[in-house]
């Protein structure tokens, strides 16, 4: 990959959009095995048990017109890394009213974007 992935196994939040890459194995009809990484990108619906070496994510994605849920443990070996796409304010702690949820929903701004939109306002206003 060109630029760096950064894994946010432990700071993944309900109402997050990340890529979970995940490992596949498959065989040819010779028998060989190849190794290949899948993506999935979704909307995290729940993080359950914490930072357990039992914890896992639910992923959700509608891929042509139908919704797909995944279930991913976190610490798994079969899931490479998580990485953050983007991050969406949701109302619960684990909004699974996003299953039916038409609207679009509005992202978090961080702490930089704020900083950057006012320095925009002011140079704006005093012009």
């Amino acid at each position: 990959m060109a630029k760096d992935v950064k894994d946010i196994r432990l700071a993944v939040k309900p109402g997050m959009i990340v890529r979970v890459h995940q490992k596949i194995k498959e065989t040819n009809p010779k028998g060989e095995e190849k190794e290949r990484i899948q993506i999935f990108e979704g909307t995290v619906l729940s993080v359950k048990h914490g930072t357990e070496t039992g914890a896992t994510i639910t992923v959700r994605k509608v891929s042509d017109g139908v919704g797909v849920e995944k279930i991913f443990p976190i610490h798994s070996p079969v899931v490479a890394s998580i990485e953050m796409v983007r991050q969406l304010k949701v109302r619960q702690a684990r909004p699974y009213y996003l299953r039916k949820y038409k609207k679009k929903l509005r992202e978090v701004r961080t702490a930089e974007e704020k900083e950057k939109r006012a320095s925009g306002k002011k140079a704006t206003a005093s012009a």
